[in-house]
């Protein structure tokens, strides 16, 4: 990427969700304000309260009992069991704190900017002076470089987890102040040439953050880091040594390897297209997905690595949620060529498989694999609206990235030892909970939804097959065939094909469009184009397949066209134009992704 690709205000940010964001999968930060002082939001993957959630381990808790209370019209005993654990303050994920940077004859911004082909942020000031940020690529290290003739004040900010309350919670989205949680205030520590402090947490977990400073010829030079009680040792100690190992190092030399790496992933993908505005924000995507996913740290979450720094709780706890938002954030992986990236996440996904088979048997009562679709840390369960929070198809989107890998890798080990694993055993747990046939001989869903039609109404529950769920359901076992006959077990493909069969077809307008289920149109412009994953991303309805398909593909679009994107986000309008892309209509994709770049 050229400096047009990255970013440059010549105002200053001046609220946190605006910063510049620097990362490297474990570590992040934000870097705004104007001098008066500087900001550096600092944040850690693994930072998470991990308060367990009572109501999840309870003799009432079961898929069984919410389908009854349901048929019962029992809301509000739905939404004590199953949604209101969710606006509790914990388990959620936590900030760091910051940095701030402040000099005592106040230089006058001038500019501030990102580059994202060596992946520095900086701030230049009129007098001359200009600070430059990284965080290292694969080291859990941050570094500074201030050419400045005069000395700077740097002093570390905790957390405000300790003190009054002053914001409680107000649902997920509000989530009110971080005091909530009711940590004890962190032990501080300083000398001359250094800050630090050390935080308590919940259910015994700890984390520090340090920062030094060193004079140097042309002016000065910073380090910070971050570590947890999930590494062996004393996260104060921890810290404090990679810092001083760092400054032996200096500025330049940690900048060196740095850049190095930065330069390698540049040469895995590119792109070049008349439409700079389109260009621009691909390399833009390509470098925050960078920033926020590395092999061996903790995959994305609802605000990665860059958790909020206002003095509240992340909004709907900075989570994981596999509605969409974990799925569409490890996309850019395949075709970017990044695939070491995206097993970020399949890593974590194979490693809480455990969880996920304990909590299936425990709260379905069958057998296989299943996900929460909200998810901590360790991945349990954490609540929120019923309907998509116990989804019975979480497991088979996440089974598409394993599909993905193998397809986009050609890893035959990964195959057989990763891929058809996770496919058979969620195919497994998708045959045991639609076993229930219609008067066809079709196979249903006991409660059906699509996210998020309805929002949490009783009404969100459908008593026909949702198209969200059928495409899931019909993909799964499809791509589970596929992949058990490459690995020659033919038997095993035999009874995924069979089972695929026995879903019903889907549902469709009288134009040849996808409803959300059977007579249920799409009413209202929406943020989620679930009904619609038929078409992408699973490719279960495909333009080469013939009229009947095109016919199916030009009328769910229009349908969206006619009901206007009031109420999108911005996900809304990238997947508009991977579907545009899909029906060839490339000028709607590209409209699409300009409205997203630009607005």
């Amino acid at each position: 990427p050229g400096a047009e690709h990255g970013l440059k205000f010549d105002t200053p940010v001046a609220v946190w969700n605006e910063a510049l964001p620097l990362g490297n999968g474990m570590l992040g930060a934000l870097l705004w304000g104007n001098g008066g002082p500087v900001r550096l939001s600092l944040d850690r993957a693994d930072l998470w309260d991990l308060r367990p959630v009572p109501e999840f381990h309870s003799e009432e808790y079961s898929f069984d009992r919410m389908q009854r209370w349901h048929e019962e019209g029992r809301v509000n005993d739905l939404v004590r069991l199953y949604e209101a654990p969710y606006n509790r303050p914990a388990p959620t994920k936590i900030p760091a704190g910051r940095i701030e940077i402040e000099w005592t004859d106040k230089p006058q911004f001038q500019d501030t900017s990102l580059s994202l082909a060596e992946a520095i942020a900086s701030m230049r000031f009129t007098n001359g002076d200009h600070l430059r940020v990284f965080i290292h690529a694969t080291e859990p290290i941050g570094m500074m470089g201030l050419h400045s003739a005069s000395a700077p004040t740097i002093r570390l900010v905790a957390p405000p987890f300790s003190g009054k309350v002053n914001q409680p919670a107000k649902g997920a989205i509000t989530a009110g102040d971080l005091a909530q949680l009711g940590y004890a205030a962190p032990e501080e520590r300083y000398g001359d040439d250094w800050s630090s402090y050390l935080q308590q947490g919940a259910e015994g977990f700890r984390f520090a953050v340090f920062v030094a400073w060193r004079k140097r010829e042309n002016g000065w030079e910073a380090a910070w880091s971050i570590a947890s009680s999930f590494e062996k040792g004393d996260p104060l100690e921890i810290a404090r040594r990679r810092v001083t190992e760092a400054l032996e190092k200096q500025y330049d030399g940690m900048l060196r390897s740095h850049q190095e790496w930065w330069r390698r992933f540049w040469n895995q993908s590119s792109v070049s297209l008349p439409n700079h505005t389109l260009e621009r924000q691909w390399y833009l995507e390509q470098y925050k997905f960078r920033s926020a996913s590395s092999r061996g740290a903790p995959p994305i979450t609802l605000q990665a690595v860059w958790t909020a720094d206002n003095g509240g709780l992340p909004p709907w706890k900075g989570d994981y949620h596999h509605d969409l938002n974990t799925e569409l954030s490890y996309w850019p992986c395949y075709s970017g060529n990044h695939l070491e990236e995206g097993l970020s996440y399949l890593d974590w996904l194979w490693k809480t498989r455990d969880t996920a088979f304990a909590w299936t048997k425990r709260f379905f009562q069958k057998p296989g694999l299943n996900v929460p679709m909200t998810a901590d840390l360790r991945g349990n369960q954490i609540g929120g609206w019923r309907q998509y929070t116990h989804s019975a198809t979480t497991a088979a989107w996440l089974s598409h990235h394993f599909y993905l890998h193998w397809k986009f890798s050609g890893d035959r080990e990964f195959l057989k030892e990763r891929a058809y694993p996770y496919l058979r055993d969620a195919s497994e747990f998708i045959i045991a909970f639609t076993a229930q046939k219609d008067q066809n001989g079709k196979r249903q869903h006991p409660l059906s939804a699509s996210p998020e039609i309805n929002d949490n109404k009783p009404s969100a529950w459908f008593s026909t097959i949702t198209n969200y769920d059928l495409a899931l359901d019909r993909w799964l076992l499809t791509a589970t065939a596929e992949l058990a006959k490459e690995l020659g077990r033919d038997k095993e493909a035999a009874r995924w094909r069979k089972a695929a069969s026995e879903f019903p077809d889907f549902s469709k307008s009288d134009e040849g469009g996808l409803l959300i289920a059977v007579d249920y149109p799409l009413k209202v412009s929406h943020r989620h184009f679930s009904h619609l994953m038929a078409i992408h991303p699973l490719g279960l309805i495909d333009l080469e397949d013939g009229a009947e398909a095109k016919r199916t593909i030009a009328a769910s679009l229009a349908d969206l066209d006619r009901l206007g994107s009031d109420q999108w986000c911005g996900y809304s309008f990238s997947w508009l134009a991977n579907m545009a892309a899909r029906a060839h209509d490339g000028e709607k994709a590209e409209r699409a992704l300009e409205i997203f770049a630009t607005a």
